[in-house]
């Protein structure tokens, strides 16, 4: 979730691409020539493809992510990426680091298409609150209202497809032993054994990165940009945003990513009938991994997520152009 934000500056629907449009007058110009469903299309494919490109990468992070919970000090010292990725390869197969790749396709289209309209009302609600009719009149009040929105409809998409984001990292955590086999299967076993709550464990520490998440991305991304263009106006608009967007996928993963781990690792709480390991909350949470793994803990499986930055955003933005032409062209030969 990381740089959900960050992806979405390039992604069709998303709104943190709404808060970069009001900035890229060029880009709106080019969408005015896409409907609005065929913006989700495109947005919710090159997602899709996006995730199965880098679900390696993603799938060590969540890995790297919980070795903790069930593991002593000494044996986290010897995990490595390369070591981590030979032992899947040797364990479980090439095909194993594709594990919950098909949950996490699942939950794009409903996460993209609920943002999207989640941000449109609330945009529209904050309009009517603060008395602005158009937006674009005020510079400040209008970045309000699209930061505001856009931290609210991630808040709302990510309450409602949450249940299929906790999947996803069980089926991704498991390893040699099967427990959960499928999407469905894992939230029928969830709902029986846990309870319907199971379902949304870990939530909180979810919504609290949304907004600085967002934030962050929005701002390192526009104020890198404008430095950029300021001091190099000669350059491809594509090669600027390519660069930025991946500065603020960094900038944005590095500071929120202490949450992300301590919501996998809540998620995995009493799963597959273990014991709970973290009783005490997200602060109660954060002291026990710092006690027990010192500091460098929190941040577990960071390297992995930056490795996948900047392919993700480039696959992304270059997948979204191409459907988006190939979808402007089937609208104008109708």
């Amino acid at each position: 979730m990381q740089t959900e934000a960050t992806v979405g500056v390039v992604e069709g629907g998303g709104p943190a691409r709404k808060l970069v449009a009001h900035h890229q007058r060029p880009v709106q110009q080019q969408q005015s020539q896409v409907g609005t469903v065929s913006q989700l299309i495109a947005g919710g494919v090159a997602g899709a493809v996006s995730k199965t490109c880098t679900a390696p990468l993603a799938r060590l992070t969540i890995l790297f992510q919980v070795q903790g919970m069930h593991s002593d000090a000494s044996t986290l010292r010897k995990t490595t990426i390369w070591r981590e990725a030979s032992r899947i390869v040797n364990e479980e197969g090439f095909r194993a680091f594709w594990k919950g790749n098909l949950v996490t396709i699942a939950h794009r289209l409903p996460y993209s298409s609920i943002s999207f309209y989640a941000f449109e009302r609330y945009k529209n609600i904050l309009q009517l609150l603060m008395g602005v009719e158009n937006h674009g009149t005020n510079i400040s009040t209008d970045l309000f209202i699209r930061l505001a929105g856009g931290g609210l409809a991630g808040i709302t998409a990510a309450s409602v497809t949450y249940p299929l984001d906790l999947v996803r990292t069980r089926l991704s955590a498991q390893r040699n032993v099967i427990y959960y086999r499928g999407i469905w299967h894992a939230l029928r076993t969830i709902s029986r054994e846990e309870g319907v709550l199971g379902l949304y464990k870990g939530l909180g520490a979810c919504l609290l990165g949304v907004g600085p998440n967002l934030a962050i991305s929005f701002s390192v991304y526009d104020t890198a940009r404008s430095y950029w263009q300021l001091n190099r106006p000669q350059d491809s608009t594509v090669l600027v945003s390519l660069a930025c967007g991946s500065l603020s996928g960094i900038a944005s993963s590095t500071v929120t990513f202490p949450l992300d781990l301590v919501r996998r690792r809540m998620q995995l709480e009493g799963a597959g009938g273990r014991a709970r390991v973290y009783k005490t909350g997200i602060l109660g949470t954060f002291g026990q991994i710092i006690k027990a793994e010192g500091v460098r803990g929190i941040y577990r499986g960071i390297l992995p997520e930056y490795y996948k930055v900047v392919p993700s955003i480039g696959i992304v933005f270059m997948t979204y152009e191409k459907l988006k032409q190939v979808l402007s062209k089937l609208d104008s030969s109708r």
